[in-house]
């Protein structure tokens, strides 16, 4: 079971989570729980690191971090216990939970979870600090913003658990945001790859990260909501949305649990920038010169349109980066003018990507012109396209999201009925 920062925000929300806790453990359940900081701890702790030190140690900072959830997972221990349970903390380095790669942003490599399983077996609820790990060297890591998913899905799988509960701030994956279309369906379902995909463009509930290593080590994920009341019954009458497998998924279909749908989901996303060099030398190698020194500082490249090239042996290129790294990437492709040989760079940070998800597209034709045909119907100009084998995203101006997302989601038939 997994509590993100809004459910862990003062003493009153912990008991209101230590409430649910014990009723799945009375469940005959055996349980282990991971929390995130109080809402808004992670962003006081990262602003007293950088009055200490501007230029801050990472390996220090990973410590001062880190503590937002040993503070959250001792007090649920403490309250766990309040109220007649046995329950312990085990912290990263205790479990302990090995991490590879840089401070601030590692990646869990191994749980050694022997004796925290040990306590389960014997009734006791072991309590985890969310973010946290511990390097080769010794030293704590965390694994960035949202890490918590993570650390659950690592856990759960360390356990061999039946299913990873993540408790949010709403009650499932919907087909697109319920406060941009009143009439979103709640999904009991989702494949593992279409919620890699929603993720990755713009749905908040899960990380990218968790949801990758769900899918790698077989973790069965359900998104529930932790705003219930206090007399909640067990996760396993709760209708949350399952993350599960693809051979899953069609179990589910054929026992008519589910409606096989062509589109899942409708994501959108505006953090986005499109970046145009106009007149690129039409020759090879001129790409490569202008996304090497992007990657090498890390700037992530999602859609990229090269025109016809011109008669003068001229092309323009464009593409998008995320809205925080427009700068940093027009100082870097400015610093690289003469080496790639474009005239000019035009930016527009009021853009939005639209993304249509669903597995059903494998096997089905027409996604594609639906999507297109439906923007155009309501006067919305496509801007750059870029597609998957489950995926078609678009780029549109930034105040034609709501509209864009209303259409959509009424051309694939995803309106529950009135």
């Amino acid at each position: 079971m997994k509590f993100g920062g809004t459910s862990m925000a003062g003493t009153e929300r912990i008991r209101r989570v230590a409430n649910i806790v014990r009723a799945q453990a009375a469940n005959n359940s055996e349980v282990a729980v991971v929390v995130s900081a109080m809402a808004g701890e992670t962003d006081r702790l990262v602003g007293f690191c950088r009055e200490a030190n501007a230029l801050y140690d990472p390996a220090e900072y990973d410590v001062v971090v880190a503590s937002g959830e040993q503070v959250t997972s001792g007090l649920l221990a403490l309250t766990l216990q309040s109220l007649g349970c046995k329950a312990r903390s085990w912290l990263g380095w205790q479990m302990p939970m090995k991490t590879v790669e840089a401070h601030a942003k590692a990646r869990v490599s191994t749980i050694d979870a022997p004796e925290m399983i040990a306590g389960m077996e014997a009734g006791e609820i072991a309590v985890c600090p969310g973010f946290q790990g511990i390097s080769d060297e010794g030293r704590v890591t965390t694994l960035g913003r949202g890490g918590s998913d993570t650390s659950a899905v690592a856990v759960a799988a360390a356990v061999k658990a039946d299913r990873c509960d993540i408790y949010t701030d709403v009650d499932g994956v919907y087909t697109t945001d319920p406060r941009i279309v009143a009439k979103a369906r709640k999904l009991k379902a989702v494949t593992y790859e279409e919620m890699l995909e929603l993720a990755s463009v713009g749905a908040k509930v899960l990380q990218t990260r968790s949801v990758g290593l769900a899918m790698k080590a077989g973790v069965r994920i359900q998104v529930l909501s932790s705003f219930v009341g206090d007399d909640a019954v067990p996760a396993d009458e709760l209708p949350g949305t399952l993350i599960v497998s693809d051979e899953e998924m069609e179990q589910m279909v054929e026992r008519g649990e589910m409606e096989r749908q062509l589109v899942t989901g409708i994501a959108h996303d505006k953090n986005e920038a499109k970046v145009t060099l106009t007149r690129v030398p039409d020759k090879p190698g001129a790409v490569a010169d202008i996304f090497a020194p992007l990657a090498n500082a890390s700037i992530n490249v999602d859609m990229i349109i090269q025109n016809v090239g011109r008669d003068k042996g001229e092309t323009d290129v464009t593409f998008t980066v995320p809205g925080a790294d427009l700068a940093r990437t027009q100082a870097l492709l400015d610093d690289r003018r003469g080496d790639i040989g474009f005239n000019r760079v035009i930016t527009d940070s009021k853009v939005a990507k639209i993304s249509v998800v669903g597995v059903g597209m494998k096997s089905h034709a027409g996604v594609a012109s639906t999507m297109f045909s439906a923007l155009s119907d309501r006067g919305i100009n496509i801007q750059a396209i870029s597609t998957s084998e489950i995926k078609v995203s678009v780029l549109i101006d930034e105040d034609e999201t709501e509209l864009a997302v209303r259409v959509l989601h009424t051309a694939y038939g995803l309106d529950t009925a009135d």
